[in-house]
């Protein structure tokens, strides 16, 4: 009798963050013979998923909710889907679904359980009280329920917090990013003029979209003839969202233009002539390695996940977080050198073909599952 087919189950919060950064995992899961289902929000982008050959399961999860009646409901629902499911292993992605994945997974004995951490969300940027309490429950939480799994990171800095969470290093795997179509994210040279600078990502305070703006004003009192643009849509269910009526205020005062959430980023970015994100914590972004793919020079922050991406004078350059005197003084120097832009969206380029592709990443990952599927 041959071997049953091992079910991975994937648990992300949202179909679009599904959508945005991994499905080419789970297409490679699927192509290597693994029974595959997603556990997600299913919004507008359940049919992309779907459309794979995949089973998606609608969960709705309250990603902005610290309600423990709200966890618990959570937590229930998804036992109620392992103990039906019956996955042989269980992938959780992000902050909130690798704790709760992982509580519901240990109840409902799930045999093997990865968490990803994609950054450590805005809890671990936040400051008060309330943060620092929410904080130490959630690194209490997670040092109990993280132990007993195989946990990728995707930088050393969050490698070195689940150290001290008590992880064993021989229990985490670095993975650096969910990797970028290479092929997709093509480098094409833009007009001559005007000069665009853009930032891409969802528009959260702590992506530095305030600093951004800030930069911005400083360089067009200064004379400076460019474009600066967002590009990104409002996140309701993070608590770091920026209102709408304050993106629309920056625009009317003809700081910026938002033109936000976009299907065709990989024109937005061959478009441009500069990326920026000027974020005070990351994972790894993706919009950063898009941006390289494209062969576009970059401004970002000194801090985790970004560095992973950028090293300073080569494929871009990086200032302190919360600087927007640092980051103007870094857009002026690209935008009044072509020499500057071109160097370093070759040198992006050539980086993220050597250790960046989505191919790269996905057979990472897939000898990570062979081998606990194995073991």
């Amino acid at each position: 009798m041959s071997n049953p087919v091992a079910k991975i189950l994937f648990f992300i919060a949202e179909d679009w963050f599904v959508c945005s950064h991994w499905l080419p995992l789970i297409r490679g899961a699927k192509n290597a013979g693994y029974d595959v289902v997603v556990v997600t929000n299913v919004q507008k982008h359940g049919h992309e998923i779907m459309q794979l050959g995949i089973k998606v399961i609608p969960l709705n999860i309250a990603r902005r909710s610290v309600n423990p009646l709200a966890a618990l409901i959570t937590i229930k629902a998804l036992i109620s889907i392992y103990l039906t499911e019956r996955p042989t292993l269980s992938h959780h992605v992000a902050l909130k679904p690798m704790l709760l994945g992982s509580i519901a997974a240990m109840v409902a004995r799930v045999p093997h359980r990865i968490n990803w951490v994609a950054g450590m969300g805005w809890l671990f940027i936040a400051n008060g009280l309330k943060a620092a309490i929410l904080q130490k429950t959630v690194k209490k939480l997670l040092s109990v329920f993280l132990v007993p799994s195989r946990v990728i990171v995707e930088n050393v800095d969050d490698q070195s917090i689940m150290l001290g969470l008590g992880i064993k290093p021989a229990d985490i795997s670095i993975v650096r990013g969910a990797g970028v179509d290479t092929r997709t994210f093509s480098p094409k040279v833009p007009p001559l003029s005007p000069i665009k600078i853009v930032l891409p990502a969802r528009m959260l305070w702590d992506k530095g979209v305030s600093e951004f703006v800030s930069a911005a004003r400083r360089l067009k009192s200064d004379g400076v003839n460019a474009l600066f643009i967002l590009i990104g849509g409002c996140d309701n269910g993070n608590p770091a969202s920026i209102p709408e009526i304050q993106l629309k205020g920056w625009e009317q005062d003809g700081i910026v233009e938002w033109w936000g959430r976009r299907e065709d980023m990989p024109q937005v970015l061959q478009a441009a002539h500069i990326v920026c994100l000027p974020s005070y914590r990351e994972g790894l972004p993706k919009a950063l390695l898009e941006a390289a793919s494209c062969g576009k020079p970059i401004v970002t922050t000194d801090v985790p996940g970004c560095r992973e991406v950028v090293q300073h004078g080569y494929n871009g350059l990086l200032v302190a977080a919360r600087d927007s005197e640092g980051l103007a003084h870094a857009m002026r120097q690209l935008i009044a050198s072509e020499s500057m832009r071109e160097r370093m969206g070759k040198a992006g380029r050539e980086l993220v073909l050597q250790e960046f592709s989505e191919e790269h990443i996905v057979d990472n990952v897939l000898k990570i599952y062979k081998h606990l599927l194995n073991a």
